[in-house]
């Protein structure tokens, strides 16, 4: 009875784990490197996915799925990279010859701003320290992310990358800064609207001389844009009903009057997030705006 208990057992946890990686994204990578620890938070671990092409080009790139920066009170939340966006956002870039980290981050309505923005970050660090076990350039790493992904993605993009001051932990001493963006459907500026408002854990945010005030533009990516960050592709489709389209456009307007590589890209009739799928063009931009930006030395 006990041996039949035990295998049992053993076959209930194998169903299980079966199960857990089924629910996450295939990417036709020759490899996949599944819960991969890239921190650890109070005994909470950071994991990502990392894909791996069949031939590397040398060249590594952060991938962010849209949540709402949220996950729900339960153990067993979904993962934030468990989400079909890692697939039509990432595939072709794998595809061609990208390496592609996935990564969760911790989540409101737990954790607030700026945890997300500081995982990225650390995310970035562990990617750049451990380039050599990837296979990747750590100078030239790219960023991809769609809504809530391509707000941190924009955040990574514009911050210094130098926002820790004093930490004496090798891989916090790295550089968090990208050399290439990709945002889709970004919210970059949380002074337009009530986007944001779980994010940074208020609403209220009209008196510019208020802690919300400041707090909701520091978490803005479009006031961070400095003429020495690097290329950006905004895409945005027109009938956004989540994320205007202004969000893309003020950012585009501000990069570009800052003298940054920047391109609007607009999917015409297309919305939030699953919305782009049936206009799958927009992938060979991702993949053309990688090539010649994210290689270009």
């Amino acid at each position: 009875m006990q041996a039949f208990r035990v295998l049992h057992l053993t076959l209930l946890i194998a169903i299980l784990s079966t199960l857990s990686v089924s629910a996450q994204p295939e990417l036709n990578a020759t490899k996949v490197d599944r819960n991969v620890v890239f921190g650890m938070y109070s005994g909470l671990a950071l994991l990502m996915d990392v894909y791996y092409p069949e031939k590397q080009n040398g060249y590594g790139i952060i991938h962010i799925t849209g949540s709402a920066w949220s996950r729900r009170f339960t153990l067993d939340a979904k993962m934030i990279n468990h989400n079909r966006h890692v697939k039509f956002q990432g595939e072709a870039l794998v595809k061609a010859g990208y390496t592609l980290f996935s990564i969760n981050h911790r989540a409101a309505p737990r954790f607030l701003y700026p945890a997300a923005v500081e995982d990225a970050q650390r995310a970035v660090r562990y990617i750049r320290y451990h380039a050599d076990k990837f296979g990747i350039d750590p100078h030239r790493i790219g960023a991809i992310g769609g809504s809530s992904g391509g707000h941190l993605v924009c955040m990574l993009g514009v911050l210094d990358g130098n926002e820790i001051p004093v930490d004496d932990t090798p891989i916090n001493r790295v550089s968090s800064k990208v050399q290439c963006v990709i945002a889709n459907a970004p919210p970059t500026s949380f002074l337009e609207s009530s986007i944001g408002d779980s994010f940074l854990g208020f609403k209220k945010r009209d008196r510019p001389s208020s802690i919300e005030y400041k707090t909701a533009r520091e978490a803005s990516p479009i006031f961070h844009v400095s003429p020495d960050d690097p290329p950006f592709l905004l895409v945005h489709g027109d009938k956004d009903e989540i994320v205007p389209m202004t969000h893309s456009k003020n950012m585009h307007k501000k990069l570009t009057e800052m003298n940054v590589v920047s391109k609007l890209y607009i999917v015409e009739g297309g919305a939030h997030g699953p919305g782009l799928v049936n206009t799958p063009e927009w992938k060979n931009e991702f993949v053309n705006w990688m090539d010649e930006h994210l290689m270009k030395k």
